[in-house]
């Protein structure tokens, strides 16, 4: 593997997770909304990623099987979970028995998820750093100093 591909694969890595710590400061912003944009109830965000699978032509090229390409986002997708219903009478979206439905986000979980997302971030730019520092001692070996 070459640095550009370490650089390449920290790099995804940290795109991965940037956009799930953005889906769950939309989850978390939302957790006490009581109707979305488009007027029905806010639906919470996840994010499903995996391995970035190589096309057909990075296939061919490498020389070691199957070469390794990183993480990649599939798709952001609002996930169907049972509404919180509160008792708020007053409230202008409450129903006839005076409930208000508010999306079934748990702040404790995004609060988990979001950890884990900062420490999955700051173990690619740790990956990054070292590739970096490898790359600059191969430089200072070969310059011979």
């Amino acid at each position: 593997m070459n640095f550009f591909q370490a650089f390449q694969i920290s790099a995804s890595g940290m795109a991965v997770e940037k956009t799930r710590l953005d889906a769950i400061a939309v989850n978390l912003a939302n957790v006490n909304s009581s109707r979305g944009a488009s007027g029905g109830g806010f639906k919470p965000l996840r994010v499903v990623s995996g391995e970035r699978m190589p096309s057909a032509f990075d296939a061919a090229l490498s020389r070691s099987g199957t070469p390794l390409m990183g993480a990649q986002v599939y798709e952001v997708r609002h996930v169907d979970v049972p509404d919180r219903l509160v008792y708020e009478p007053g409230h202008p979206d409450a129903n006839a028995r005076g409930f208000v439905a508010y999306p079934g986000i748990s702040t404790v979980n995004e609060m988990v998820n979001l950890i884990g997302a900062v420490r999955s971030y700051e173990a690619n730019v740790a990956a990054m750093n070292a590739t970096k520092s490898m790359a600059l001692k191969a430089l200072e070996m070969g310059s011979g100093k």
